[in-house]
């Protein structure tokens, strides 16, 4: 075994002497009911707010076994990861465990796919709020919107840790509050319990009324995972900041332990309800979306209005953290000498500026190309990027496979999470996102995105490769300058 595959203590590649000690200057600034926030908001996305309806669209009822699969995947990927991430925190979770257990080309490779990731996220959630904000006050334009909403939220990160972390905390309680009332009160009018609802006991009739419930075909399960694995996408960000939590252990084995209750209240939970209250074909919900169709057929006053809301605070949130996931990665990438050195500087406070700066730019780029090229330069980045939960899941699954080995060897005591059925069920897991990875490139609907994405991947794994190549012929791999260490006042 090399020593990339060592389990260091303090969280650098073990043999490298003067290894950054663990986060290298980031604070400890994030409370526990910040890390619970975040771990349950995290995977409730924009996506499931406004993409819900398309899903419903494609498979009819049969979508819940759709999110019922993909849900079960992200599970089991989240019980990997936590395991890693309980027995060593690390700032740059999954390509940290990537790059000790796989080499450095994989920690590379899956770091700055998932940065390109968060970027193009930035631009499609700042460009979402801007259509609501505009459509409220319609004087300052959209393209205004935009800048305003990317300045604030760049200056709450840049303010501390803390401050996102509390940013976060009210926009995802606002998130889980909607989702878990929608469900209170829609499961209360199905069965006939609401007062005055418009739609009084509708049972569970609609769910076999309009054709059965697979009314397009068994195939179009299959269909409906391709069109809601993305939407969860961020239930790995509790991951990257436990790093910057007093107890990081105790955080992931919380947040890994309560995600299957997450994903069955907020996802199928929401879900069943709309289809439960109205017929899955249903006119209002492809015109109005599933919510505010859901909402309206119980009689709820300003359903679209409240809704929005909602709906702006989700991608606020989304944001939010996407601002502060592809900072923590590329400093991570920094400190481990795959980005520029001044990625891993902080500042007094603890707060990678360099890192923010870096990343928010590139959102502003991002923004301006979807103003001036979105149906070519910025689709190109929608489609490139789009695939990237699954190679990071893919990732997460092939790491575990050998850091679950380096754990028990090294450190034992500090498996206080575990993955079931080891190694079994990784292995299904493995499988199982193959199969959503080539079922999208037989796939119309799937194609295009898959191709592109393992494109630009195909073009990142080179690279790293070609810059391991040099340090194997020269004998050894150089070491960046441990700049986490330092903090620039």
């Amino acid at each position: 075994m090399t020593s990339q595959n060592t389990l260091a203590e303090d969280g650098g590649r073990p043999g490298d002497p003067g290894a950054p000690p663990p986060d290298g200057g980031l604070r400890p600034g994030l409370k526990n009911r910040h890390l619970s926030m975040i771990a349950i908001g995290g995977v409730i996305g924009a996506g499931l707010f406004v993409g819900s309806a398309t899903g419903i669209a494609a498979a009819g009822p049969a979508i819940l076994l759709s999110y019922a699969l993909v849900g079960s995947m992200v599970v089991l990927v989240m019980r990997m990861l936590g395991e890693m991430a309980a027995a060593n925190p690390a700032s740059g979770s999954f390509s940290e465990y990537a790059d000790r257990a796989l080499g450095r080309w994989a920690g590379f490779s899956i770091g700055w796919l998932y940065w390109f990731f968060w970027v193009v996220v930035q631009a499609v959630e700042a460009t979402a709020g801007a259509v609501i904000l505009e459509s409220w006050i319609p004087a300052v334009p959209q393209w205004a919107w935009a800048l305003i909403v990317m300045v604030v939220l760049t200056a709450t990160n840049l303010a501390s840790v803390g401050s996102y972390g509390e940013f976060e905390f009210w926009f995802a309680g606002i998130k889980v509050a909607a989702i878990g009332l929608f469900v209170v009160v829609g499961l209360l009018a199905v069965f006939g319990l609401l007062p005055g609802s418009d739609n009084p006991g509708s049972g569970l009739h609609h769910l076999t009324s309009a054709g059965g419930f697979f009314p397009e075909g068994y195939g179009a399960v299959l269909t409906g995972v391709l069109l809601v694995v993305f939407s969860f996408m961020g239930s790995e960000i509790v991951t990257l900041a436990a790093g910057e939590s007093a107890d990081p252990q105790r955080a992931v084995a919380k947040a890994t332990n309560s995600v299957i209750w997450r994903i069955a209240v907020f996802y199928l939970g929401s879900i069943f309800v709309v289809l439960t209250l109205l017929p899955w074909n249903d006119k209002s919900i492809a015109e109005h979306g599933s919510y505010v169709a859901a909402l309206d057929s119980i009689g709820i006053p300003h359903a679209g209005q409240i809704m929005n809301v909602i709906v702006l605070t989700a991608v606020l949130s989304c944001l939010n953290s996407g601002l502060y996931t592809a900072s923590r990665m590329a400093f991570s990438l920094g400190r481990r000498g795959d980005a520029p050195r001044s990625f891993a500087r902080t500042d007094s406070r603890g707060v990678p500026r360099a890192a923010i700066l870096a990343s928010v730019l590139f959102g502003f780029i991002a923004v301006f190309f979807n103003y001036r090229w979105p149906d070519t330069v910025f689709a190109f980045l929608i489609n490139s990027s789009g695939a990237v939960a699954l190679f990071v899941w893919l990732v997460i699954c092939c790491t575990q496979l050998r850091m679950r080995g380096i754990i028990e060897r090294e450190s034992p005591e500090r498996l206080v999470v575990r993955m079931w059925l080891f190694p079994g069920l990784t292995w299904a897991t493995i499988g199982m996102i193959l199969f959503i990875i080539g079922y999208m490139l037989f796939s119309d609907a799937g194609r295009e995105q898959m191709v592109l994405s393992l494109l630009v991947a195909a073009v990142v794994v080179g690279i790293a490769v070609g810059r391991e190549r040099p340090w194997r012929r020269g004998g050894g791999r150089p070491r960046a300058t441990p700049a986490g260490d330092r903090t620039d006042t």
